[in-house]
């Protein structure tokens, strides 16, 4: 469903890591995983389409990544560590217009299922600028949930998440799986990764390689 080869991914055409190669099929969980500054946010983003690759391409459903295609768009979702909101909007209603603007039939019902997964549904009247860090964060997650999608991508998902919400995320990343979309998590959370049985791949300006062991994959995450 998603495929990088010999991708090198950075700016102004100075790589940040070594090159890419891994496959990610439907019903798989890949979690990538390596220090601050190793590349993993870069690598999401040119996954995403928002930045070109150095060298290298990055695939699709079978086509190059344009993230100006609207098929692209349509089944593909990314959550970065930005904040992308409409200011004027309440957490509900910005919910609801990204479920609706995606023909979500049943927006609404929808919307407040992912609220309450995502402990939002006391805050369904705050607009996003009033919630702290951690409310925020769950938000932006919860916008990626309230949509259809097939590819998932996700950069430190666990950022500002207590253990019960990071928990649940776990749970929600592997039912996500079992529905067959593809996952692809950057991420420093050991939890995480042994809790969703990801297959990894560990990057540095050195080496980028594929761990099947999740396990392994953990131990990893946690050294980093």
């Amino acid at each position: 469903m998603l495929e990088a080869t010999k991708l090198a991914v950075g700016y102004a055409d100075v790589p940040v890591c070594a090159p890419v190669d891994v496959r990610v099929r439907p019903g798989e969980i890949l979690a990538i995983v390596g220090p601050n500054g190793s590349g993993k946010s870069t690598l999401l983003r040119t996954f995403l389409g928002l930045l070109a690759p150095i060298t290298g391409t990055v695939r699709a459903f079978g086509r190059t990544v344009d993230e100006r295609e609207r098929d692209f768009r349509a089944r593909v979702v990314g959550v970065l560590d930005d904040d992308a909101f409409f200011p004027g909007l309440t957490v509900r209603e910005h919910l609801v217009l990204t479920a609706r603007g995606h023909s979500v039939a049943d927006a609404g019902p929808l919307t407040d299922d992912v609220m309450g997964r995502f402990g939002l549904t006391e805050l369904a009247r705050a607009v996003p600028s009033a919630l702290s860090s951690g409310q925020r964060r769950r938000f932006l997650l919860a916008s990626a949930f309230v949509r259809p999608r097939e590819i998932v991508l996700l950069d430190e998902p666990e950022q500002r998440l207590d253990t019960r919400m990071r928990a649940e995320l776990g749970r929600m990343l592997v039912a996500e799986a079992g529905e067959g979309s593809a996952v692809v998590v950057a991420t420093h959370d050991p939890g995480l990764v042994a809790s969703t049985g990801a297959r990894g791949l560990v990057v540095s300006d050195e080496s980028c390689r594929v761990v099947d062991n999740a396990g392994a994959l953990a131990v990893l995450a946690e050294e980093r």
